[in-house]
Formats: C-alpha cells, structure tokens, sequence
C-alpha cells in the first residue's frame, strides 16, 4: 500500500524538500545573521544524521523527489560528506542539490562528484574583492571565486544567488549578466527579505521590477526563457551568451501559486513556508519515540493546515525580531 502524498488543501503537491543540516557558518552575510551575538543551537540539539535519514526516507515515501541541502553553511558540519552518500540511496529520491557560500574544498568537490551531486547553488553577492568582504564579513573572495571555476570545470551546473540591495551590491548586477556571456552559469538575483536575526529591516528599493528594468536599459534585447511551473525565478538570456540570469520576487512572492517546497530546520522545525511559522517539531517527536506512522500523520496535517501563500503565513506569524536566515534553512 502506498503511502499518501504531500498535498495542500489549495492542491499542491510538496515534491521538494530543504533540509537544512546546520544554523552555523563561516560568513556573516548581513542579510543573514549578526555580525555577532549569535545563539547557535547546541550539537545536542541539532537533528543527527541518522534522524535526519530516518525523516529523509520517510519524506520520500510520501512523493519528495527532490531534497536541497542547506544550512547556515553544510560544508561546516562534520561528517556531511558521509551524509550525503548514505542519503542518495534513499528509494525515490531523484535528486539531491545543495546551497553553499562557496568555502569548499577540492576533496568536497571531487566527493560531491563521486555520489552524483551535480548541481550547486553558492551565495555570492559580489564580484568585488571589497564589497564581497563588507557584505559577508570575510576577506574569503579569492578562495570562493577559485571553487566556482573548479565546479565549471568538474562538470557542474552551478548557480550564483545573489541578494540585491540598495548602497550595497547595485553595481555588481551587470558584471554579473556579464559572467554569463562566457559562462555556461545561471546567475539569480533575490530580493532582499527581513530575515536577518535583528527587528530591523525596510521593504527593498530594489524588488523584482527594478532589477529587470536596471539590467534591460543595458540589454534592451531579453530572451524569456521557459521554466518549470514550480520555478521561484523568472529566467533570461541576452542572445549570444552561453549562460543565464533569472530573477527571484523573494520577498515579493509572485510565485506561491505553484510552490512545491517544505522546510526541515537543522533543529527539526517543519515549516511548509519560509514567512511562516513551524508546524511542528520533527526532532521532538522523534525523541519522544514516535512511530514513523505517528510522524507521517504530524507531516500531514502540518501540509493540510498550510497557508496559501507567503503574505498569508506571514500574518499568522508575528514576530518582533526576525529570525536569522541560517536557523531557517531559505
């Protein structure tokens, strides 16, 4: 007997899973967390690896295909590697991605080659060695920018996520278009979005639109690529050039219509949107001696109760401080 699927009251179906393996990270992106006075979860209070398989598989018996590693930053938790190989043999899953800040080794790389991974988001919000040491805290450029060229070239299709905002990274936007003239890459832009681990934060200057509209009065001729229905960016290619860009309305949210993703937070909170709050506490129950039949009915009724989109989940959630992005997953 088949195990019941991840679909909302609105009629979608949750294929996509971010899990994220750690809140901790060697940058502190001012988008993301404080420079300092972080409270990072004690290791005890981190999902294990094996918890973490044992909600993978059962994940992916309920229909997830596809599950996204994130963090913080993965690469900074011990034994992650092994992680990786042991939940690629998960029965269904099609595809494993992860999200990095880009501090990889060449032995992560070449062991990400050896289990299958093939794709790579890395966070970079700069081409410039200055402004990438103001926006993360860290004078980490060359060794990032160096990784990058080594994935191209060990076969990976590699993306470049980055945040835009205003006295911060505006004239990195077209340097960027520009990567991809050479480059076989896919550059996003993201919105910026409030959460930053401080109560401070003001709507963007630069949403969606602006975006769009700085780099077409560049390139006037745009081709609109075709993206997959559950696709949070809206992709482009100048003519002639071997990469692309896309732009993410992150904090604008054109795109929950057709959201498919639901989050596991590194100390086991589910969230079935990013702007909402946890459903419930995996590692909790988990803990508590759960059975995987007791845990599958919380996932259910988690995805049964969701919101339709992110402004929704967002006014049921209120929050004086927002919370850092390295404890949510993104």
């Amino acid at each position: 007997m088949s195990k019941p699927l991840l679909i909302d009251k609105y009629g979608r179906q949750l294929t996509y899973l971010r899990l994220s393996v750690t809140d901790r990270c060697n940058f502190r992106c001012y988008y993301c967390m404080p420079e300092e006075g972080m409270d990072f979860a004690a290791r005890k209070e981190l999902l294990s690896f094996e918890e973490m398989y044992q909600l993978c598989s059962l994940f992916c018996g309920m229909g997830v295909n596809k599950i996204r590693i994130t963090g913080g930053e993965p690469f900074v938790r011990a034994g992650i590697i092994p992680f990786l190989r042991k939940l690629s043999q998960i029965p269904g899953l099609e595809e494993i991605t992860v999200t990095s800040n880009g501090s990889l080794t060449p032995k992560q790389i070449v062991a990400l080659q050896e289990i299958g991974i093939r794709k790579i988001n890395i966070s970079l919000d700069s081409l410039d060695r200055e402004r990438f040491h103001r926006i993360t805290r860290r004078d980490q450029f060359d060794s990032v920018y160096a990784s990058i060229f080594q994935l191209l070239t060990s076969g990976f299709e590699v993306k470049l996520n980055c945040v835009v905002a205003e006295n911060k990274n505006i004239q990195d936007i077209l340097p960027f278009v520009e990567l991809t003239k050479e480059y076989d890459l896919a550059v996003r832009f993201l919105e910026e979005m409030p959460f930053n681990g401080s109560d401070s934060f003001e709507t963007p200057l630069w949403s969606h639109r602006e975006i769009y509209q700085h780099i077409q009065a560049h390139h006037p001729v745009l081709e609109k690529l075709q993206s997959e229905p559950s696709s949070t960016s809206v992709n482009y290619q100048v003519p002639g050039y071997k990469g692309t860009f896309g732009i993410i309305p992150s904090f604008s949210r054109t795109f929950c219509g057709t959201c498919n993703r639901i989050r596991l937070g590194a100390t086991g909170e589910l969230r079935t949107c990013l702007y909402g709050p946890p459903a419930t506490n995996l590692r909790d129950l988990i803990r508590l001696g759960a059975s995987p039949t007791q845990l599958e009915e919380e996932i259910l009724f988690a995805v049964s109760t969701r919101e339709k989109d992110g402004f929704a989940a967002e006014a049921s959630y209120f929050h004086a401080k927002h919370e850092s992005m390295s404890v949510l997953g993104g």
